[in-house]
């Protein structure tokens, strides 16, 4: 098991990794919308919000040297699934290649935010 932890991403806000990796699986724990040099979420709104999670997703996958189309599923959670089609405007931005996905709406979310993703990713065998 490999510990992946990259400060182009924000730090963990409790016990946890950026991500691990094991067996050319990429496991990134959940990316909210925190800005990584502010260390807070600056975006109130939803679109700005996926926009800076997909960010902190892409930068903690490029420091594996991997892009976003290795990415082969997704977790998704909202606050609210009236975000739902703004949310997607979004996310087919940066998940060109459509992984499998889910998406639920959850209560509250960690330091306020509106949206959670988390990410499998995999890696080529060489």
């Amino acid at each position: 098991m490999k510990r992946i932890y990259t400060d182009k991403a924000p730090a963990t806000l409790g016990p946890y990794s950026q991500a691990i990796e094991v067996n050319n699986m990429i496991y990134v724990s959940g990316q909210i919308a925190i800005e990584p040099n502010a260390g807070k979420i600056l975006t109130v709104d939803i679109e700005g919000q996926v926009e800076q999670c997909c960010k902190n997703i892409e930068s903690i996958l490029h420091s594996c040297y991997l892009g976003m189309k290795s990415v082969v599923k997704t977790t998704c959670y909202l606050t609210s699934m009236a975000d739902f089609n703004k949310f997607n405007s979004v996310y087919e931005k940066y998940f060109v290649s459509k992984p499998a996905r889910s998406c639920v709406a959850v209560k509250d979310l960690p330091a306020g935010a509106l949206c959670e993703i988390e990410v499998i990713a995999v890696r080529e065998a060489k």
